[in-house]
């Protein structure tokens, strides 16, 4: 006990070695490396969500299989971890020359300047293993020198992989490891700030010429976000394994199991109750398993146990934010589903376009699973498509959807405006509603870029605004029945004392000639004569607000009933 006491938490350390040498907490993930020894694979590609451990059980592998000078042995490291069990595997510890990439902070606004960081990662490990030199051809050193000293051009860096595994092989008289962590980490930026068509060749080459027949290759891991789909990047590596959370393949080597978190919280002597723990932070499926994010149930030891959203903090969640605002009204309808706890079902696809998403909801639909944002049950096989139930997977994560839709409203009009509107429907100001509305719906709907004269996707949008941001106070529900037909969208208060809302939407009819007074009358009526209000008069409320609401264009007219 006296020696649990000198642990300590480490957040954001993902370096292995100074992991265990500084005495940090380590929750053993060490049979990564027997499995990946006895998968026989060539070249291994294992995405998993952002802060789910990659890097660091990247640097454990770096650490456990590379060859280094006699005085920094690393053979220490794996003292009482599970592989040290293993002696077949501790017979490959320390005997292979390595080449160590990671591009997690390759992220920037320009090509330009990612390309820089790119060759900036390249170049540093060719200065780490300058000592090749030595076994070089006099034009082998010319070439190594122009990618080590940065003057080479996009040929040399292109090549640099294969060039720099064949030199180590030479030098070191065995075949190399080729570790690449993050690998579409500046894929991902590139997509958002507009330059992924160069992104995509230069990967397509870089890792084409190192993992696709080079001789000198013993095997090599990758991680990353998504498996980017194979004609992107991986054409012709037809050795490429690819192991997401849908198999059942390392499928407890990234992210904590229950055991492993309930061992964390009792060695730090905390009393968390282990429901709250799971509602917060547990809830992802990976393979049998269903895994805590790690991120998290690090930072909440790290601060004695209080709840909080540590892992939507890590990230500005830009691009998430920018696609569930383009998304369709028909996905908009199965994200209000799923944030009232519910579940939709949905073909599952591996392979991941980035240019198809905003084309395509299923596309979309995957990138959220595989990045974190949704987690899946019932995966199974219909004839030759595979599905699953979608789901969220816990509060946090949760709480970037519904951040998300509140501030799709900010960015557009402000959230003192969508406040204000939010303010005087709930508590009954009809007046001030009719007037804050209009003024928050002109502003919204040029954020939202209305196309043609279709209100859809401000009136979903809206719909889950309004669901997130009253969820603790009000029920909003949409298109569900009560009289005699669907209304559009009701408001029901917990609180029964207080007014309830009954909303019809209408577009203006430009054929038959229709105003905007036309539309919200016909809007209005419908609500009155299908008896829109039955459900909340059933349910006790005594103050029931009406409104009829016409849109043409970006224009709108509120009528009270």
């Amino acid at each position: 006990m006296a020696e649990a006491k000198k642990k300590y938490i480490s957040v954001g350390i993902d370096d292995f070695s100074e992991l265990i040498n500084e005495n940090y907490y380590f929750v053993d993930k060490s049979l990564l490396i027997k499995e990946i020894l006895d998968s026989k694979a060539k070249v291994t590609l294992l995405p998993r969500p952002r802060r789910f451990g990659k890097t660091l059980n990247m640097s454990m592998l770096q650490c456990f299989f590379e060859k280094t000078d006699p005085t920094k042995l690393r053979r220490q490291l794996f003292n009482g971890l599970n592989i040290e069990q293993f002696a077949d595997c501790m017979e490959h510890q320390g005997k292979y020359p390595v080449i160590w990439l990671t591009f997690k902070d390759v992220k920037t606004e320009e090509w330009s300047d990612c390309y820089r960081l790119l060759r900036m990662q390249i170049i540093k490990e060719f200065e780490r293993h300058i000592y090749v030199r030595d076994f070089l051809s006099d034009t082998e050193k010319d070439r190594f020198e122009r990618v080590r000293q940065g003057t080479g051009d996009l040929a040399d860096f292109m090549s640099a992989l294969l060039d720099l595994s064949m030199y180590l092989e030479r030098a070191y008289k065995a075949k190399v490891m080729i570790f690449i962590d993050e690998y579409d980490a500046p894929i991902h930026a590139a997509y958002l700030k507009g330059y992924y068509q160069e992104v995509i060749g230069f990967m397509r080459g870089f890792l084409g010429a190192g993992l696709k027949g080079n001789s000198a290759l013993n095997l090599s891991v990758m991680t990353g976000i998504l498996r980017v789909a194979k004609e992107s990047i991986f054409s012709g590596i037809n050795h490429l394994e690819v192991r997401t959370f849908l198999q059942q393949d390392y499928s407890d080597k990234f992210g904590f199991l229950e055991s492993e978190v309930i061992a964390m919280l009792d060695f730090f002597g905390l009393d968390n109750n282990l429901d709250d723990v799971r509602r917060w932070y547990d809830g992802y499926q990976s393979g049998k398993h269903k895994v805590y994010n790690p991120w998290s149930i690090i930072n909440l030891v790290k601060n004695r146990g209080e709840y909080q959203t540590y892992w939507v903090n890590t990230s500005d969640n830009a691009l998430i934010k920018d696609l569930l605002k383009r998304c369709t009204p028909e996905m908009k309808e199965d994200l209000e589903v799923l944030i009232k706890g519910g579940r939709v079902t949905k073909p599952i696809q591996e392979n991941i376009i980035m240019t198809d998403i905003e084309k395509n909801d299923e596309v979309l639909w995957n990138f959220l699973i595989f990045s974190g944002y949704l987690t899946f049950e019932n995966y199974r096989l219909v004839v030759d498509t595979n599905y699953a139930e979608l789901l969220i997977p816990n509060i946090e994560v949760g709480t970037t959807y519904k951040i998300s839709f509140k501030n799709w409203f900010a960015e557009g009009s402000g959230m003192g405006s969508y406040n204000r509107m939010l303010d005087s429907l709930v508590t009954g100001d009809s007046i001030k509603f009719k007037k804050t509305f209009e003024q928050f719906a002109r502003e919204s709907l040029s954020y939202f870029d209305m196309q043609g004269d279709a209100p859809e996707n401000f009136y979903h949008a809206l719909v889950l605004g309004m669901l997130s941001s009253l969820m603790q106070t009000h029920q909003v529900r949409s298109n569900r029945e009560s009289g005699y037909g669907r209304y559009d969208v009701m408001i029901i208060p917990n609180d029964r004392s207080k007014p309830g809302t009954v909303i019809e939407f209408k577009a203006v009819d430009l054929d038959e000639k229709e105003t905007l007074e036309i539309a919200a009358q016909k809007a209005l009526k419908q609500l009155n004569d299908r008896l829109y209000a039955t459900e909340l008069t059933t349910l006790g409320l005594t103050t029931i607000l009406k409104f009829g609401i016409a849109f043409k264009g970006k224009e709108s007219l509120v009528l009270v009933g």
